[in-house]
């Protein structure tokens, strides 16, 4: 796998396993579990009432969520490629 296609693929694995927790956090937060109109309705309330907001902050959270994890998978990747090629310590 060239170097490109490897950075694709971890910023691209941690962006699912960021979105995969983002759903589960919102589908069990809430006083309605699932994902129903009410599950969703008040996993992002819930969500948002941890940061002291309401459903707009809970999505907020959410959303930004997969996008932290995405830029960590690359920088994961970043640094092993440094290490790999003797840059590093």
């Amino acid at each position: 796998m060239s170097n490109e296609k490897a950075g694709i693929a971890s910023t691209a694995a941690g962006g699912v396993v960021g979105a995969a927790g983002s759903v589960g956090a919102v589908a069990a937060a809430g006083s309605v579990t699932g994902l129903g109109a009410a599950g969703i309705t008040s996993g992002l309330a819930a969500v948002g009432g941890a940061v002291g907001g309401g459903m707009a902050a809970g999505l907020a959270v959410v959303a930004a969520a997969p996008l932290a994890a995405a830029c960590a998978g690359y920088g994961i990747f970043r640094i092993a490629k440094r290490v790999k090629k003797g840059h590093w310590g």
